[in-house]
């Protein structure tokens, strides 16, 4: 297998690891005003994700550092291309990475609940507009002859874009409301299963929908089958959240985003940006790569620190493996809250 197959494979990994992982934080943090009844609530939604929410990202990190390395003229297109876009989800992931960290800072209701609707919007507008990229990657864009995107913002919101960004956005929700389920005891923990299933139900719609026009415009029989795995798995979460089975329902959701976000490289492959102009160029895993050094010296490094990376997430999700409850908040807190 090429070195330029390899990354391309690493990179659908770990875009796989940052929308299975980031993808229920994203979920817990549009949810909660919804979920979340009284501050004391909201406290505990945000516990459920605190110790990990800023190591889910390290996996967007990664995807985008191994894509500048790997493929240069696939991430210099694609950001220049979705410059606007691209930009909001990072305002969107500094602002709601702040309120994490200053919601807490003071007990006045007011300062809680601007940094809320930070975490709401910040948790929205990154799971609808990568919905919307990822779509627009795999149904071309306007490339031209010297690899360079020619096109303008208004191209990437067509209709199989924005169906894209609307199936991100049901999946987080409902992946999100399934890690509270499952993190969460008490009246929370009861709303959280039976929203999942609602907002389940409308996402397996949505995403059938995207997956199938997906597999007409641009998959193969690869894709087909990850698509059918992705959709089954989703449907078993459903069916076990349905039965109070929180853990495999959580399963199901993870397995799921899993699988579709694979068919879609799939799909993709050996293009990594197809072009939608007949005088352009497609950028391909052969035209958009980096040398075969660089490629060999990211290898090398990638199989080193990776099982540590791996390893140090592993514990850390062992260790805050519990399910928590209004009573874990400590009496200081609620009363600095009152």
């Amino acid at each position: 297998m090429e070195l330029t197959t390899v990354w391309f494979i690493l990179i659908a990994v770990l875009w796989i690891g940052y929308f299975t992982l980031e993808g229920f934080d994203f979920g817990v943090g549009m949810l909660l005003p919804i979920l979340g009844r009284d501050d004391r609530e909201r406290r505990v939604l945000i516990n459920t994700i605190g110790p990990v929410w800023d190591g889910n990202e390290v996996w967007l990190l990664v995807a985008g550092g191994a894509t500048f390395a790997a493929f240069p003229n696939w991430y210099a297109t694609m950001f220049s291309g979705f410059y606007l876009p691209l930009l909001l989800i990072l305002v969107a992931l500094i602002v709601r990475g702040v309120a994490f960290e200053y919601r807490a800072k003071r007990a006045h209701e007011e300062w809680r609940r601007g940094w809320d609707i930070a975490i709401v919007v910040g948790s929205f507008v990154p799971s609808l507009l990568w919905g919307v990229a990822f779509a627009n990657i795999l149904r071309g864009v306007p490339i031209d002859a010297d690899l360079e995107y020619a096109g303008g913002f208004w191209n990437l919101l067509n209709p199989y874009a924005l169906l894209g960004g609307v199936t991100t956005l049901l999946l987080f929700l409902t992946h999100g409301a399934m890690y509270v389920g499952l993190k969460t005891d008490g009246p929370i923990r009861l709303r959280a299963r039976r929203l999942a299933v609602q907002v389940g139900v409308a996402a397996a719609v949505a995403a059938v929908a995207f997956l199938t026009w997906t597999q007409i415009h641009t998959g193969n029989g690869g894709s087909a089958v990850l698509f059918v795995l992705a959709a089954l798995a989703l449907v078993g979460g459903l069916l076990a959240c349905s039965q109070v089975r929180e853990g495999w329902a959580f399963i199901g959701t993870f397995v799921a985003i899993a699988l579709a976000v694979a068919g879609l490289f799939v799909a993709l492959f050996p293009d990594v940006m197809p072009t939608t102009l007949a005088d352009g160029a497609s950028l391909t895993t052969t035209n958009a790569s980096s040398t075969h050094y660089t490629l060999t010296v990211m290898t090398v490094v990638a199989l080193v620190v990776t099982p540590f990376v791996l390893a140090y997430q592993a514990w850390t999700y062992w260790v805050f493996r519990q399910r928590i409850a209004i009573h874990h908040i400590p009496e200081e807190e609620l009363a600095a809250a009152g």
